[in-house]
């Protein structure tokens, strides 16, 4: 994963492009499910994509891998809500999946109010052979009804149903940012800049808050909620960050209402680096456990930072995703860049590393060896069986051939949504109303 070496072979497929792009194309979030099988993207549109990986060929061996398109469907409508004359976008900030029970994999959406249950089943047989019913499904005149016959399924061409299961509304004052599925597999939180809310998945009409820091009077109102997530081993742990980039553990188990944390994850400000701009970049936009429970991830504007559990002082580990826009930020907040939430995700070791960038870009930390990769995700690299090559931005001074300016990338091209396979190493990165996936098809670990 060196900036020198161009030996990483990652074999990809281009899924989703158009030639005109509409803001409703956008993709506004990316979640594979528990077993990698399906892939699904929600866009700004109120619309969600599955993808399915096809299964392996022995007659098409380099086609194993690719993910075709399996369903869509229309998740969420705008809406207006009339007591605070305010629209309700469409666009679907969060999809989770939840783990499989049965035949029939099930997932939860949201946009800023409602969260709803999707239900997604196969049908490929038919029955045939109604009493009732002729061949169109109307009913029978029962005075023409003389014998009776047993129904028999017959196969049909393969249908895939989505189905609404649940809608859980008027649970949220505010924008939701996040939901997270407990490891119960019976209850999930969702959390919007004030509250967080634990819901039941078999209740609809009222959720149980468990974080509020609505003040009084909102003139004294000085931190708001970004995200919060679930321990993936512990149903009683959950952490919540704050608009100031503080993390605040705590245990549902110490009382009802979690208004005193268990642990605080802060890391001292020193005051030479203090500015206008250090609220904003130390925002954190996105946080997650890793997978052993042990560690905790925070991306903020500028790092990605990795805690341990069990020292709130200070971030064990600190990676530099774009360390020289630190001297452009008065630029960035003046092209509103400097708000962009970027996401990362953690390879299933937690190994590596990998969050967006700016140009296309995302990078790639190796925790073990502390290098890096910066690679690109374009459509000129879009080719089945195409190689991946490192890229690099330049800072000034010496300049290579395929070397970046700073000065050149082009913030309109941001990468903020990726997600990586939970077994393999299988990558998909949201490049505005594009959809990429990336295989390593080398190493059998991303080192």
């Amino acid at each position: 994963m060196g900036e020198d070496t161009d030996t990483r072979k990652i074999n990809h497929s281009f899924l989703r492009d158009h030639s005109y792009v509409t803001e409703a194309d956008i993709i506004s979030t990316v979640e594979f499910n528990h077993t990698g099988e399906l892939l699904a993207t929600g866009d700004k549109g109120g619309r969600v994509v599955i993808f399915q990986r096809e299964p392996e060929s022995k007659n098409a061996p380099h086609s194993q891998g690719e993910y075709d398109v399996y369903s869509t469907f229309q998740s969420h409508e705008p809406e207006f809500d009339y007591l605070k004359s305010l629209e309700i976008e469409e666009k679907i900030n969060k999809i989770k999946w939840l783990p499989q029970q049965n035949a029939a994999h099930s997932l939860l959406s949201t946009n800023d109010k409602t969260i709803k249950l999707w239900k997604i089943t196969e049908r490929d047989k038919r029955p045939e052979g109604y009493n009732l019913k002729d061949e169109e499904g109307k009913l029978k005149d029962l005075s023409t009804v003389t014998s009776l016959q047993v129904p028999v399924l017959k196969p049909m061409d393969l249908m895939v149903e989505v189905s609404p299961r649940r809608i859980f509304a008027n649970g949220h004052t505010y924008h939701i940012n996040s939901i997270s599925v407990n490891s119960d597999c019976e209850t999930y939180m969702s959390a919007d800049d004030l509250r967080i809310n634990l819901w039941h998945l078999a209740i609809t009409d009222r959720s149980f808050n468990i974080v509020d820091i609505k003040p009084a009077n909102m003139e004294d109102l000085t931190v708001f909620f970004f995200l919060s997530e679930f321990h993936p081993h512990h149903c009683n742990l959950f952490v919540y960050s704050s608009s100031k980039g503080s993390l605040r553990l705590c245990d549902m188990r110490a009382a009802a209402l979690c208004d005193k944390h268990s642990k605080l994850f802060e890391e001292p400000e020193f005051f030479f680096f203090c500015s206008f701009f250090s609220e904003i970049i130390s925002s954190v936009s996105d946080v997650k456990f890793s997978h052993s429970g042990r560690y905790m991830l925070t991306r903020d504007y500028l790092t990605v930072k990795v805690w341990d559990l069990n020292m709130e002082a200070r971030p064990i580990e600190t990676y530099q995703v774009h360390d020289f826009f630190f001297f452009k930020l008065c630029s960035l907040y003046e092209n509103d860049c400097i708000f962009d939430k970027f996401e990362f995700f953690f390879f299933w070791s937690d190994s590596v590393i990998m969050t967006g960038a700016y140009n296309n870009f995302f990078r790639m930390f190796d925790r073990n060896t502390k290098r890096d990769v910066t690679l690109e995700a374009s459509r000129e690299s879009s080719k089945p069986r195409a190689v991946l090559k490192p890229r690099r931005v330049c800072v000034g001074g010496k300049r290579r051939r395929d070397d970046i300016s700073v000065d050149s990338l082009d913030f309109t091209k941001k990468i903020l949504h990726t997600a990586w396979h939970p077994a393999e190493n299988i990558i998909a990165i949201a490049a505005t109303n594009n959809l990429y996936i990336f295989q390593d098809k080398v190493n059998s670990d991303m080192h």
